[in-house]
């Protein structure tokens, strides 16, 4: 992730939340911006960091001009949004304000690794058989931080590669990586071509 962002690049921090990775990106010397459609967690960011620059927005609309950012950051973010039509026009959206050869870098958590998830999957996947829920398959609700029924969608690689090539990224890498024994895939996309 520190090997994409350099000095004096517009950086766009995409579901920024309190803004964890602003101390990151303030010692690389870029232009900063964390948005996050969360109102609380945007007031805590700009608590902690008076100095930048933190936005409430929607994700489909974001308020800046095409071909605006060298790089987009999605850290954690696209497995929170729910429905595969949501997520490609975030998507699309982000790749509208990426210049042409921008990089996304993106992570969402490997559910899929953990026991417990699976047998979420599972249930939910029933429940969509039999009509029950209008989740999507792959979508689960579950406790999570003190929230019941938190939405998440459980992203396999193949499914992650699937969704962009709905969306005209051009996919440089796509891996997994390990977080405090929490399972993470990552992908980075250029953008090349046009919609």
């Amino acid at each position: 992730m520190k090997d994409y962002a350099k000095e004096g690049e517009k950086i766009l921090d995409f579901g920024c939340g309190a803004g964890q990775w602003y101390e990151f990106f303030k010692e690389k010397k870029v232009q900063y911006f964390g948005v996050d459609f969360s109102e609380k967690l945007i007031e805590v960011a700009k608590s902690k960091y008076p100095d930048a620059n933190f936005r409430v927005i929607d994700g489909i609309n974001l308020p800046f001009e095409s071909e605006f950012f060298d790089k987009v950051y999605a850290i954690a973010v696209l497995h929170h949004l729910p429905s595969e039509k949501i997520r490609i026009l975030v998507l699309k959206e982000i790749k509208r304000v990426l210049k042409k050869e921008g990089i996304l870098i993106l992570t969402v958590w490997n559910l899929r690794r953990k026991w417990k998830i699976k047998k979420l999957i599972l249930k939910f996947s029933i429940l969509k058989i039999f009509g029950k829920t209008k989740l999507d398959f792959g979508d689960i609700l579950m406790d999570w931080m003190g929230v019941k029924d938190f939405y998440f969608h459980c992203f396999s690689q193949k499914e992650l590669k699937n969704l962009f090539s709905k969306t005209s990224f051009d996919i440089i890498k796509i891996g997994e990586f390990l977080v405090k024994n929490n399972s993470n895939i990552y992908l980075i996309a250029k953008n090349e071509l046009s919609l």
